[in-house]
């Protein structure tokens, strides 16, 4: 068989051989390494974070303006206007039923006015958080054992109308911690960090309160704390 060579195919193989026939080597041509082909992520900006974050700040702000009461964010809760009273002395005017105060939530609803609610969350915020502190991973929800309700002190006969029946007061039982403990007032006071955490609670709503009641102050109050938002000459009560 005959062997066709192209006349290209001999100039291609002639600097293969040095003058004295030996065979020379053909250096090859380099060929820059190429980085792998790759879709980099955009990295965001400093300013485009911080706009990211501000917007999100910005919708929360908006979402805790929409259930607002007493026209404080930390106040969630709906307005509910008058409440008339069933007895004379009793009901109240620009009501509230408030939901959580400061991000600490209520065991229910409770009706009041905004003074005693706003007096609520200076308590909530400089007294009661602060008392519990860590403890359970913090204070998440507050039993209410009362709070609006047209009736005489304590509920006895010929009394005169209780705080409550005005939406000046609020009865507490116990605090619920983030770990899903309560420490009670009536199965905890004056006994371990629980009974420590709920004197100084206690000792901080007066002030904030007018009148301050508890275990102590007599038999109706043994089990749960009464706040109200009563003023007296001689300053708040407490006892």
């Amino acid at each position: 068989m005959r062997f066709f060579i192209t006349l290209t195919a001999v100039l291609m193989a002639l600097p293969m051989f040095a003058a004295n026939g030996s065979i020379r080597p053909v250096a090859r041509p380099e060929v820059p390494e190429l980085a792998p082909v790759t879709s980099p992520r955009p990295k965001l900006k400093d300013e485009q974070l911080a706009l990211f974050g501000l917007g999100k700040k910005r919708k929360r702000e908006r979402e805790a303006r929409k259930g607002m009461v007493c026209g404080d964010p930390a106040l969630q809760g709906d307005a509910i206007g008058r409440v008339p009273g069933k007895i004379k002395g009793c009901g109240v005017e620009d009501a509230v039923r408030l939901k959580s105060v400061s991000g600490v939530a209520l065991s229910q609803h409770s009706v009041m006015d905004c003074v005693t609610a706003k007096a609520l969350k200076t308590w909530v915020d400089g007294g009661l958080k602060p008392a519990f502190g860590n403890l359970g991973g913090g204070v998440s929800k507050i039993r209410v054992a009362a709070h609006y309700a047209c009736r005489t002190r304590n509920n006895q006969k010929g009394a005169k109308i209780s705080e409550h029946g005005k939406g000046h007061a609020i009865d507490i039982s116990g605090i619920y911690l983030e770990n899903g403990n309560e420490v009670n007032v009536l199965k905890d006071w004056g006994k371990g960090r629980g009974g420590k955490a709920l004197a100084g609670a206690r000792k901080a709503a007066c002030g904030p309160f007018g009148t301050v009641l508890g275990p102590g102050s007599d038999r109706f109050h043994r089990d749960h704390f009464h706040f109200d938002t009563a003023r007296y000459r001689g300053g708040p009560y407490c006892k």
